[in-house]
């Protein structure tokens, strides 16, 4: 692919989409529906930044294939309930297929329930916690920007994959971070072309 392209597709709807959306629906849907769209509610910023956590050394088309087990198996990512896991929960986790069966995964997304409620009771809300360490409103790209300007970090994304792992969080380095900003709209990665570009 030409660094310089826009990386834009049409797809068979007559849909410009960043080139990344074209491969499978749930893929599309997820581009159109949620990527890049700002999220305030703490339920869902905890299930998003949870799977990204589970992605980490995955495609995000394999946790896409399994979110609905994850939601079933994490009780609906309701971080209090999260929190509360004991051994037997654990024990279920590692044998459920609906999931990835990671070890130091399943006891990080635990681990990161307690720390998301600690923040929560700090800060208000998880989003009010954001709002402290990522600049409002979301930065987007350039307008002739391509997908070579879409960054794995920035400065913000390591200030807040700091702070979050000084406070106890696992699975929150930068490029984790960075996607989970981009995923609940804290940065707008749509490219120029595509139909979701913030115009």
């Amino acid at each position: 692919m030409d660094l310089a392209s826009p990386a834009v597709v049409v797809g068979a709807d007559g849909q410009a989409r960043c080139w990344w959306a074209t491969g499978t629906a749930s893929m599309t849907r997820y581009h159109d529906e949620e990527w890049g769209i700002p999220v305030t509610d703490d339920r869902a910023l905890f299930e998003r930044l949870m799977l990204e956590a589970f992605q980490a050394g995955l495609s995000w088309q394999t946790i896409l294939n399994k979110r609905d087990g994850f939601f079933a198996a994490f009780r609906g990512w309701e971080p209090a309930a999260v929190a509360a896991f004991d051994d037997r929960d654990r024990a279920r986790l590692l044998t459920d297929a609906g999931i990835v069966r990671n070890r130091a995964k399943v006891e990080a997304a635990i681990g990161n329930a307690r720390a998301f409620l600690a923040l929560v009771d700090e800060f208000g809300s998880f989003d009010a916690y954001l709002a402290t360490i990522i600049p409002r409103p979301a930065a987007r790209l350039a307008a002739g920007a391509g997908w070579a300007d879409i960054p794995a970090t920035t400065p913000a994304s390591d200030a807040l994959s700091k702070d979050l792992k000084r406070r106890g969080f696992r699975f929150v380095g930068s490029t984790i971070v960075y996607a989970f900003m981009q995923s609940v709209g804290l940065v707008d990665d749509h490219l120029p072309g595509c139909a979701r570009y913030p115009g």
